[in-house]
């Protein structure tokens, strides 16, 4: 067994991580990476892209060699791209290997990464942990018949070999278990933020300056068409309340197409993906933020607002209910819960005090137990128990 005091060294294999084509990508896992070693662990880290994309690594992210491998484009192939990624990568990871013992690996995601990771660990003895990054936990990409049967069943065979499931919320980690066999070991390690990027500033806009700030994708299950028909909801007690959408997607079209219909196109500014400072810097300026996601594992967004001091609204059932408690560091309203998000909204709008006392909390929140170190630490943990 390994001791605490010892030096790991922790092969992580990812597809999510920043690039020069996208340098917000896969942050969540960049960032606490470069914290591991403050708790004795050494990081190499492959990232891995099929082959008809092409990315390279971005200068501002931890290290990263970035691997291509071959795929059906889509879903289809995401069942096979396992054994292609460890035909890619075996060779590279033996040298690797030869050069420094890799301890364990840490893929993200079942599929690719995690059936690479399994085959690897057969071939070379070296332990693996796989990480659920959302409720998908199956791969079915939330359609049936046979090609989802299979993502399905490689899935549940990897979960099965890895030395532990690491969840990002008590919610994905129920998903696991309702599909896996009871004796699968699993972990909730919560996705974290930086507090001093996301960091509070004394300006708690009021009157004419009020904005509500929502960033993610421009996607159907995202919930921004939710937001817009409250704000036109609002109007008449906030005509001059604000709301900026960081975020690209399929629709975007469509949601200003809404605003337009609904006649607050002056108040509703699209804003296309921005940098981690630029996002930092909104959520700082913003009175409220709002992520009316039906369809998130956790929802790093709803963290880093908290840790701006903001009040968060978000919804229940999902991953975030676990972090927000309603009415003492952020808001929770159902699911499409349209009147609720307008209440919601008209209470925190209509009171800096309320805004206040929420935010203060929130990023208290933050700070006691979802920092990156926190989850730095809690990771290196795993990685120990995997070897023992």
């Amino acid at each position: 067994m390994v001791q605490a005091a010892s030096t790991l060294h922790v092969l992580t294999l990812t597809p999510f991580f920043p690039s020069d084509q996208n340098e917000v990508s896969g942050c969540f896992v960049a960032e606490p990476i470069e914290k591991l070693s403050q708790f004795g662990v050494e990081s190499s880290v492959i990232a891995v892209s099929a082959i008809h994309h092409h990315r390279k690594r971005s200068s501002s992210a931890a290290a990263a060699e970035w691997v291509r491998y071959p795929q059906l484009p889509g879903t289809l192939g995401l069942s096979s791209a396992g054994k292609l990624l460890y035909a890619r990568l075996l060779r590279r990871v033996r040298q690797l290997h030869r050069l420094k013992p890799i301890d364990v690996i840490h893929a993200h995601a079942a599929l690719p990464c995690g059936h690479a990771a399994m085959l690897l660990s057969r071939r070379l003895k070296i332990p693996f942990v796989v990480t659920v990054h959302g409720r998908d936990v199956f791969n079915n990409c939330h359609l049936g018949g046979t090609p989802a049967a299979w993502r399905s069943q490689v899935s549940v065979e990897v979960y099965s070999a890895a030395q532990n499931v690491v969840c990002i919320s008590r919610k994905v980690q129920e998903i696991l278990k309702t599909g896996t066999p009871a004796e699968i070991c699993s972990s909730v390690v919560h996705n974290a933020v930086d507090p001093s990027l996301f960091s509070p500033n004394q300006f708690d806009p009021g009157g004419s300056g009020l904005e509500i700030l929502s960033v993610g994708m421009l996607l159907e299950s995202k919930g921004h068409e939710l937001v817009l028909r409250a704000l036109a909801k609002l109007r008449p007690s906030f005509p001059r309340v604000r709301c900026r959408i960081i975020g690209e997607g399929p629709d975007r079209a469509r949601l200003e197409a809404l605003a337009r219909d609904l006649d607050i196109e002056c108040q509703v500014q699209f804003i296309a993906r921005q940098s981690r400072a630029e996002v930092a810097e909104a959520m700082r300026r913003c009175s409220v933020f709002t992520l009316a996601s039906r369809d998130e594992g956790l929802g790093c967004v709803y963290l880093e607002a908290m840790s701006c001091g903001k009040p968060a609204i978000g919804c229940r059932g999902q991953g975030i209910d676990e972090v927000i408690e309603h009415g003492k560091n952020g808001w929770l309203i159902p699911a499409d819960g349209l009147e609720e998000l307008v209440q919601g909204l008209s209470a925190l709008l209509g009171s800096p005090e309320l805004r206040t006392r929420l935010g203060a909390a929130a990023r208290q929140t933050i700070v006691e137990s979802l920092t990156l170190s926190h989850q730095a630490e809690q990771l290196a943990a795993i990685y120990r128990r995997a070897l023992a």
